[in-house]
This record gives C-alpha cells, sequence and structure tokens, in this order.
C-alpha cells in the first residue's frame, strides 16, 4: 500500500473530498508507474482520479461502524510519536 495514503474512515470531521481526490491521485500514481502521465495518458490519467474518487466517497458514505470517530490531532500525535520512535532507533 502506498505510504502517502491515508485511513479517511471515521474520523470526526469526516474528510474532506480534496483529501479524497488526494487518497485517488496517489492511488493511481502508484498503480500505473507513473507521478506525472505523458501528454497522450493525460485523460485517462485524469479520468481514473475521477471515478477512484467517485468510488471512494461512494464508499466512505456508505461505512458503518459503532466505533466511536477518531480525533485527527490525536492520530497525528500518535504518527509523530511513533517516527520520532522509529527514526531515532535507527538514526
Amino acid at each position: 500500500m502506498c505510504r502517502n495514503i491515508r485511513q479517511l474512515h471515521n474520523f470526526e470531521p469526516p474528510a474532506t473530498s480534496e483529501e479524497v481526490r488526494s487518497a485517488a491521485l496517489q492511488y493511481v500514481r502508484k498503480i500505473s508507474g507513473a507521478s506525472k502521465p505523458s501528454r497522450a495518458n493525460e485523460e485517462a490519467f485524469a479520468q481514473a482520479v475521477q471515478e477512484v474518487a467517485v468510488a471512494t466517497q461512494h464508499l466512505l458514505d456508505h461505512l458503518t461502524t459503532s466505533a466511536a470517530p477518531k480525533d485527527r490531532e490525536v492520530e497525528a500525535a500518535k504518527a509523530r510519536e511513533r517516527a520520532r520512535t522509529r527514526y531515532a532507533a535507527t538514526g
């Protein structure tokens, strides 16, 4: 899985359309093997990003959970602490 794609489900506030589009873009970049498509592939690339974003939003809109929503700031702090620990041990 691409490390730049983050979990979008069950956060308060919910994922924005920009976050969904960014995740779709990262996914299409990963599977196509190109961070920027050639001119010949621009249309197909853009269409794929749009379709993946729509499918992602549909999924997020229809998922259910009984777990309490996660707080973005708390999760970001946890991620920073994990990174600090990981890189302190290897650096």
